[in-house]
């Protein structure tokens, strides 16, 4: 699959593929839009779903139509109103809302009725071989599948057993009810599918009335066909489903929803799998389905993204028809951009080296205005404080600095952003030889941004004054997977292998005092360093940050 960079795009408002058909309708005269988003809620929804929550609800609000959320929970064994849960907050985080809410479960009636119809149509029977024999005898797509022996039951007995079924009285995997279509079809779906099994588990809203359950080939078409949806919006791989879709349709005789695919989402170093992701999260390697390293919304939304930047990626991505995978550069580009315009900004300090000002008074106090974000004067300012011991990064201080170096080093001057110049005039080392503090002195005539003799230094560092600054967990997370492609592996290897050791470094930073009781949720820019956002276990006494996103794309420069 092709990998698309990370050039700036052009937005371009083509119409896409799926805008195409749906103005052609219209143009014939069939103005009503119904679309529907079709989770399973048996796992959390990730950057794929988004694009496909977009997908759906845009297309139908561009158009003056609807989009209804449907829950195909039709297999009770991995499905919980924990999902549930999940996936409406998360489309109403994108944005959306739904214009009514279904689940599959609310057609089991129906859909048991309709399974009747097609064993009195001759087109469904009772199978008793067991999952491993109806595998063997679908066949190979260059050999036909073999009949089953249980093929020709009647009509009345076919009835008899689908009803005895449906009152529990065999076992899980004693029986199947499968389509009669045709075991030498070319589309292995033909051959006569699994329309129904046995499956005694307890579902979350229908409890214990139901036993058996429809599988999703049988169910997905004819929910549709129910809520009369015009345009049923997959990804690609249910393309080879549609003949299947379109077949029960047909021969139940019922509305006439039609399926169209679109190219799923893949992103370079990330997995979509929900196995996958699951086995991330039982095994403990991620903290749990919100770990802002997860492609999950929920992980997205903790690591700070906002549902206006997950929008506009999924915009830029556009809608395709055939499989590619995305930089991830991309989606960060997208938060960048938002986030720009959005984002306060603040003063942080995670690399910290002590800095005194031996010239400032003992004791003395100050406070200067801060823009808290030059992209938005509406925003407007707010008072840092500065006093005689300030941090400053670390990486601002060289003690033999190259040529056109601007930031602090020995008798060189640099500007404390929003304060005062400041000159290194000794560097202070312990036993080991490791640079431990500086002494500096200041111009007092410097604060207002110029200087006592009107001189003009280059270089700006951020700071944090020592006496007011907030100590805090910060996290710096990367990319999950070390390879572009995690399933990209060496003989003897699992994808488990290119997990990334250093996806996740904890630093303890200390950060401007308006930082202790920063909303979860809110992201700010760390000045000079990032975009940063409260976690979840952040608490006044404990503050912890997620990076969101560095300033720039630094892990593409790193991995070329």
């Amino acid at each position: 699959m092709a990998i698309e960079t990370n050039e700036a795009p052009a937005r371009e408002k083509s119409v896409n593929f799926l805008e195409e058909i749906i103005q052609e309708s219209i143009a014939k005269g069939e103005t009503r839009v119904q679309t529907r988003f079709p989770p399973e809620p048996n796992g959390y929804l990730h950057i794929g779903h988004a694009k496909s929550i977009c997908i759906n609800f845009g297309l139908a609000k561009k158009y003056g139509g609807k989009c209804n959320l449907r829950f195909d929970d039709t297999n009770p064994t991995k499905e919980d109103v924990e999902y549930v849960d999940s996936i409406k907050r998360d489309i109403r985080w994108l944005g959306f809302d739904w214009a009514v809410e279904r689940y599959a479960s609310d057609y089991f009636e129906q859909l048991y009725e309709w399974a009747l119809v097609l064993i009195r149509k001759g087109l469904a029977y009772v199978d008793d071989q067991t999952q491993e024999q109806i595998r063997e005898g679908r066949g190979t797509v260059s050999e036909p599948g073999k009949e089953s022996p249980w093929r020709n039951r009647t009509v009345e007995e076919n009835l008899d057993l689908f009803g005895r079924m449906k009152n529990g009285e065999f076992a899980d995997g004693e029986k199947v009810l499968r389509a009669k279509i045709d075991m030498a079809h070319p589309n292995m779906l033909f051959r006569d599918p699994i329309l129904y099994r046995i499956i005694h588990a307890e579902h979350h809203r229908t409890g214990n009335k139901w036993c058996i359950y429809p599988m999703y080939d049988y169910a997905h078409g004819q929910s549709d066909s129910i809520e009369q949806i015009t345009h049923s919006i997959c990804t690609l791989e249910f393309d080879v489903h549609r003949p299947l879709y379109d077949w029960f349709i047909q021969a139940l005789e019922i509305y006439p929803s039609h399926q169209y695919e679109f190219a799923r989402l893949n992103l370079t170093y990330t997995l979509m799998s929900k196995r996958k992701l699951l086995k991330l999260v039982q095994e403990g390697v991620v903290m749990g389905w919100d770990d802002p390293r997860m492609p999950t919304i929920c992980g997205l939304r903790r690591k700070g993204y906002t549902p206006a930047s997950v929008r506009a990626f999924a915009e830029m991505v556009g809608v395709a028809k055939r499989d590619n995978t995305i930089d991830i550069s991309k989606l960060e580009y997208c938060v960048r951009e938002d986030l720009n315009k959005v984002a306060e900004r603040r003063m942080a300090v995670l690399n910290p080296l002590k800095v005194v000002i031996d010239n400032y008074e003992e004791g003395r106090e100050e406070q200067f205005e801060a823009i808290n974000n030059p992209e938005n004067p509406e925003a407007g300012t707010r008072r840092v404080p500065f006093s005689k011991v300030i941090y400053i990064e670390r990486e601002d201080f060289m003690e033999v600095p190259p040529k056109k170096y601007y930031r602090l080093s020995p008798g060189n001057e640099v500007r404390l952003r929003y304060s005062y110049l400041i000159k290194c005039e000794e560097v202070v080392k312990d036993a080991e030889g490791n640079i431990v503090e500086l002494h500096c002195t200041y111009d007092p005539q410097s604060g207002n941004g110029s200087s006592s003799d009107g001189r003009r230094v280059k270089g700006v560092i951020h700071w944090v004054s020592a006496r007011h600054a907030v100590e805090a967990e910060v996290r710096l997370f990367n990319p999950l997977f070390t390879k572009e492609n995690p399933d990209d592996v060496e003989e003897g290897q699992t994808w488990e292998d290119n997990l990334n050791p250093e996806s996740m470094v904890v630093k303890k930073g200390y950060l401007e005092p308006s930082l202790r009781e920063q909303p979860v949720g809110r992201t700010v820019q760390f000045e000079r360093v990032g975009y940063f956002c409260p976690d979840t276990d952040s608490t006044p006494e404990h503050p912890v940050f997620n990076r969101t996103v560095t300033l720039k794309d630094s892990w593409a420069k790193i991995n070329k």
